[in-house]
């Protein structure tokens, strides 16, 4: 996030035409205990409004994988036609990260609580009204301002994503979804470069920068529009009330740790920094603690702790968050090193990655629908070494050919990258589910989405250290080049290490994700374990 990892939806229908099928879609069971043979029998019968549904919400996934990584490429021309500051500059992406982070956990909570429809529907009205500040900015403050407005309502939109998913569809069908989910994961990653690229090159109506939010006006609105019809209600079986000293606590731990890891090399790591990363562990304690007497007093913590019982749950968590440190490594250092180090375009160096894209939407649909199901975890542990093999690859490659190197010879190593992280993120996310209760879907996917942002803010905090570590601070223009080439070769050692830690963590996932075990135990009554449904 990754880039920021990160989701994929659906929906159920709404309109009286299909509210029975969709009523009789929900009762068919829908733990991810189903086991093969139920399954078979409670196949849900056609109902066209759920995919309608789930294109919806891919579509607003889409908006936000695409919305991180598309400011980047504009920042010249931001900081030329709008006269920013660097420190502006650098609010403008931040504002809308730390925005994003410290209000997914509440997100995903909130949508428990209200409902994952009306809160998916507010997040996204609001992400909309958003980008359309950002895009009629009068000047760098409200631009500033907006974008924080933005990642606060993307944190509203997010989480509702992967829990719409998981309280609509049934555990067998789930693998299909988070396929698609996984297809995303692979155009967003590289989309958000190429768009940014295209939009700013063209200079559409002599707009400069600014259609590179605009261009969200025209889907947010659709989005909204269908949504509200097409997406299915839904929410916890029993009352929940929003925990505020939970709110704050993690809130204020998220912030005292990733403000310091967004912005600590532009500052040059002061020691307020380290102090406010060693206090949010402080916060994050004081947050459990609270957490557990909350739970025992009423049963509507924030954090649902009892998740992290879950094996599959807390292994999950553990590989995302590992997962998205090397995220953030690479896809920092690969567009420093492209288009400083290599003197490219931005055009060309978004070009580039389409291979990798292709490739990661390709292994993530055979993964989940094909291959999980036979080998259970050993398509993610293949996955990890996979990449790992093709991080090493493009590490000879840029070793071998230096400044020489051509998109074209990019194109191997992206692939059998891309083709490795499409084995994990689609599988990754359903194994990670699939022993969820429904009833906490929000707040699992709150806290994937979060521990994902935190891996990705802690990897971009490294690449200072990694990538930026082996720069000197005086080169020469002719020096550029050489030492940005030699810097990324380096930061590749640390992005395989580190894939290398991600597959021994896997050895911890269930060998099979719970929907996909020959005799699993039939899930628990509908009472217990189903969302309220409003149509």
């Amino acid at each position: 996030m990754t880039p920021n990892d990160r989701n994929a939806a659906q929906g159920g229908g709404t309109s009286s035409a299909t509210g029975s099928a969709a009523d009789r879609d929900q009762r068919q069971p829908m733990d991810s205990r189903t086991t093969a043979d139920t399954a078979a029998h409670a196949e849900p019968a056609p109902d066209r409004a759920r995919w309608l549904a789930l294109a919806i919400v891919m579509t607003a996934a889409f908006m936000d994988l695409v919305d991180v990584t598309i400011v980047n490429i504009a920042i010249p021309s931001i900081e030329r036609t709008a006269h920013a500051s660097v420190s502006q500059i650098q609010w403008i992406t931040a504002g809308y990260a730390l925005a994003f982070a410290a209000g997914l956990i509440t997100g995903g909570r909130l949508g428990d609580i209200h409902g994952r429809k009306r809160l998916f529907l507010i997040g996204i009205g609001g992400f909309t009204l958003a980008s359309a500040l950002c895009g009629f900015a009068a000047n760098p403050e409200m631009l500033v301002a907006s974008r924080i407005l933005q990642g606060g309502m993307a944190a509203l939109m997010v989480p509702q994503v992967l829990s719409i998913v998981h309280a609509t569809f049934p555990a067998h069908e789930r693998g299909k979804v988070f396929g698609l989910f996984g297809a995303i994961v692979g155009l967003g990653a590289v989309s958000g470069p190429l768009l940014g690229a295209l939009l700013t090159e063209w200079n559409l109506f002599g707009l400069e920068w600014r259609p590179i939010f605009l261009i969200n006006l025209p889907v947010g609105v659709l989005a909204w529009v269908l949504g509200r019809r097409f997406i299915t209600e839904s929410k916890a079986p029993r009352a929940l009330k929003l925990d505020l000293v939970g709110v704050a606590l993690v809130s204020l731990g998220l912030l005292m740790l990733l403000y310091p890891l967004t912005r600590g090399r532009e500052l040059g790591w002061p020691l307020w920094g380290h102090l406010c990363m060693a206090g949010a562990l402080v916060v994050f304690a004081a947050l459990v603690s609270y957490e557990k007497r909350k739970a025992a007093r009423d049963g509507s913590p924030l954090v649902e702790l009892s998740l992290f019982r879950v094996k599959s749950f807390a292994a999950g968590i553990a590989v995302q968050t590992v997962f998205g440190v090397a995220l953030g490594i690479f896809f920092l250092v690969w567009t420093l090193y492209m288009q400083i180090g290599l003197g490219w375009s931005p055009l060309r160096a978004g070009l580039t990655g389409v291979p990798f894209s292709i490739a990661v939407s390709v292994a993530a649909g055979l993964s989940v629908q094909q291959l999980v199901p036979r080998f259970g975890r050993k398509v993610l542990q293949a996955g990890a070494l996979v990449m790992g093999v093709g991080v090493l690859l493009y590490l000879w490659e840029a070793h071998r050919y230096g400044l020489a190197i051509a998109s074209w010879q990019m194109a191997l190593p992206l692939v059998v990258m891309g083709l490795g992280m499409g084995l994990i993120v689609a599988p990754l996310t359903d194994a990670v589910l699939s022993e969820v209760p429904r009833e906490h879907a929000g707040s699992a996917s709150g806290l994937i989405n979060t521990v994902q942002q935190m891996g990705n803010a802690l990897g971009l905090g490294l690449v200072s250290v990694v990538f930026f570590g082996q720069i000197g601070d005086r080169l020469t223009l002719a020096q550029v080049g050489p030492a940005f080439v030699h810097a990324f070769q380096h930061a590749l050692w640390y992005v395989a290490g580190i894939m290398g830690v991600i597959f021994l963590l896997m050895s911890a996932l269930p060998k099979r994700p719970a929907q996909h075990v020959e005799g699993a135990a039939p899930e628990a009554p509908a009472a217990e374990k189903e969302p309220a449904l409003v149509h």
